[in-house]
Formats: structure tokens, C-alpha cells, sequence
């Protein structure tokens, strides 16, 4: 069982940066690959990043590839995504996600969810 919760959400300005944390309960954490996703109003969820379980993998989408970065302390048992120049579009509800084995293809098969961070970029 994995607990997930997110923060470091916010209101920002188009061009800023924030760093969101996703800290995780449990023994196995450093077991878990982990995923960050968004999900705009009225959109469904979409993958942003994820990481494999010990931090040497990383995979981006597209839309983020260079303005985002995933990372994780498997000591503080903890998974962060650092954005930086944020767009208006980047608004969305940010949440990670854990899955022994990187299955994050269909979010609907993901066990796994934090509630959410809110983060809202303003033009």
C-alpha cells in the first residue's frame, strides 16, 4: 500500500518556476516507478513524466521535454518535478502516481494516485 501526497502547487506567472514534491508512505517506496500527470479543466489526464524506481531512468512528454524535470530521494522517500518556464497552458491539476513496474501507459490501470496540487499560470 502507498500513500501519495502532493504539494508545492500555486498561482504563478507565465515564465516562473516551482517545484512540486510528491512525498510517499510506506517501506516500498524505493520498489515504485513513479509518474507525475496533469489534468486540465475539462481535459482528461494526460502523462507528464515519470522515473524508474532507483532515479537512473526519466522519460518526458513532449509538450514538456526541457522546461521539466523529474527526480526523486529515495531516502526521504519522495519524487519532485521542477518546472520551469511555465506557460498559461501548464495549468492543471499536477498529481503523481506510483506502479511497481512502470506501468504508465493507461491511467486508468494506475493504482496508485496522490489528490492533486493545483498550479495555475497566469499570462
Amino acid at each position: 500500500q502507498v500513500q501519495l501526497v502532493e504539494s508545492g502547487g500555486g498561482l504563478v506567472q507565465a515564465g516562473d518556476s516551482l517545484r512540486l514534491s510528491c512525498a510517499a508512505s510506506g517501506r516500498t517506496f524505493s520498489s515504485y516507478a513513479m509518474a507525475w500527470f496533469r489534468q486540465a479543466p475539462g481535459k482528461e489526464r494526460e502523462f507528464v513524466t515519470r522515473i524508474n524506481s532507483n532515479g537512473g531512468r526519466t522519460y518526458y512528454a513532449d509538450s514538456v521535454k526541457g522546461r521539466f524535470t523529474i527526480s526523486r530521494d529515495n531516502a526521504k522517500n519522495t519524487v519532485y518535478l521542477q518546472v520551469h518556464s511555465l506557460k498559461p497552458e501548464d495549468t492543471a491539476v499536477y498529481y503523481c502516481a506510483a506502479d511497481l513496474f512502470g506501468y504508465f501507459s493507461d491511467p486508468s490501470s494506475i493504482r496508485y494516485w496522490g489528490q492533486g496540487t493545483q498550479v495555475t499560470v497566469s499570462s
